[in-house]
């Protein structure tokens, strides 16, 4: 059974940093698609970065471009959303998300979830 464990989330101010990891584990992943997420209070579940579990092209949102980057330890079966300069815009709970297939940034297309991790960047 694929379980995803998200952890690193915590309160930062306006310009700091954060790593969340995303702990993989329950099958091989290969041919699989990852995805961070994130939902602030009141607003839809929206995509933040992501890519094949193979690898290749890494696709952000435009609102993280540049100051987030996705990254992979394969031998720990964990991937990582490295978080910088952030935004008290940036805060909401932050999802990894995974699913078999092509790379996609619709939420409702991902078959597994992790708990969630919250981020809070205060100004």
């Amino acid at each position: 059974q694929v379980q995803l464990v998200e952890s690193g989330g915590g309160l930062v101010q306006a310009g700091g940093s954060l790593r969340l990891s995303c702990a993989a584990s329950g099958r091989t992943f290969s041919g699989y698609a990852m995805g961070w997420f994130r939902q602030a209070p009141g607003k839809e579940r929206e995509f933040v970065a992501g890519r094949r579990w193979s690898g290749g092209e890494p696709y952000y949102a435009d609102s993280v471009k540049g100051r987030f980057t996705i990254s992979r330890d394969s031998a720990k079966n964990t991937e990582y959303l490295q978080m910088n300069s952030l935004k008290p815009e940036d805060t909401a709970v932050y999802f990894c998300a995974a699913r078999a297939g092509l790379f996609v940034t619709t939420p409702q297309e991902y078959d597994y979830w992790g708990q969630g991790t919250q981020v809070t960047v205060s100004s």
